[in-house]
């Protein structure tokens, strides 16, 4: 099931039909067994004509988020503790990159209140203070507010990686700003886990010629889903749940920056594609 919200409602999605679901986002996706509670209200929803789903999905497409905060794990995979370490070397932090990847206790970090967040075709932001910055791929988890992970998203955590690289305090600077997260297009509720082989990828474009391209699996990822969500919600209260981006392992080249106009596809399996546009905060 995929749930897709609208500024004219909710739109429920399987392999072959849409509904239009008239609940409030929140109290929705933190219903107990959400993949079964879904399946129920079927018969209780109004079917959309493939062109009213298409025509919905393509002008009044929101993020799918409500008031869920949005939080992010970093060094989960060993692509990312790599070039961690390289951005820090010169400032004298790129052993505590290790020593996280290493630890028991992930890093988790927060990235971005709702009315941040960016969603599929809308524009996310690379900071005017920083002269290398890039996007960051990752399998986004929905986790309600009873602590399960009741579904999945794209994310894309923009990170300045020469703020992050001057110095590791400087890690909320360089991940949390205006349009830093984009997540979408869609909650993907399945009814079990998604598998570990579900393939990730990054296209960046720049006018129209491919700059970055990437794919890898989930299951690179060191750390499992459920460890991350009980670390986020071990002394914290969601009421309304939260989003976790779990890491990436596709990094663009050290010689890469992204400039304003360049376009940002994400892929996952099973989930969609996101596409961003880069622009600078106004």
């Amino acid at each position: 099931m995929h749930l897709y919200k609208t500024t004219e409602g909710i739109i429920l999605k399987n392999e072959t039909a849409s509904w239009l679901v008239n609940e409030d986002w929140d109290l929705l996706v933190n219903q107990p067994a959400l993949h079964q509670y879904l399946l129920q209200m079927l018969s209780q929803t109004t079917n959309l004509s493939a062109e009213e789903s298409d025509l919905l999905l393509s002008q009044n497409l929101l993020p799918p988020i409500g008031s869920q905060e949005v939080w992010a794990a970093g060094v989960t995979y060993l692509k990312s503790r790599d070039a961690r370490m390289e951005e820090s070397k010169d400032s004298g932090g790129a052993d505590c990159y290790q020593k996280v990847y290493d630890a028991e206790r992930p890093e988790i970090f927060f990235k971005s209140m709702a009315h941040r967040v960016a969603g599929h075709n809308e524009t996310v932001h690379i900071r005017r203070d920083s002269d290398w910055n890039v996007p960051e791929p990752e399998l986004a988890l929905f986790i309600n507010n009873q602590g399960n992970i009741a579904g999945y998203s794209i994310g894309n955590d923009m990170s300045s990686r020469s703020i992050e690289g001057e110095n590791p305090l400087y890690l909320p600077q360089a991940k949390t700003y205006q349009r830093s997260a984009a997540i979408g297009p869609c909650l993907f509720v399945p009814s079990g886990p998604v598998p570990p082989a579900t393939l990730i990828s990054m296209q960046i474009l720049r006018s129209g010629r491919t700059m970055y391209t990437g794919e890898t699996e989930i299951s690179r990822m060191k750390r499992t889903h459920i460890e991350l969500a009980e670390y986020l919600f071990r002394e914290m209260d969601f009421n309304t749940g939260a989003y976790l981006m779990t890491g990436t392992c596709l990094v663009p080249p050290n010689d890469f920056s992204l400039q304003v106009s360049d376009e940002v596809l994400i892929s996952i399996q099973g989930i969609g594609i996101m596409k961003n546009i880069v622009k600078t905060k106004p």
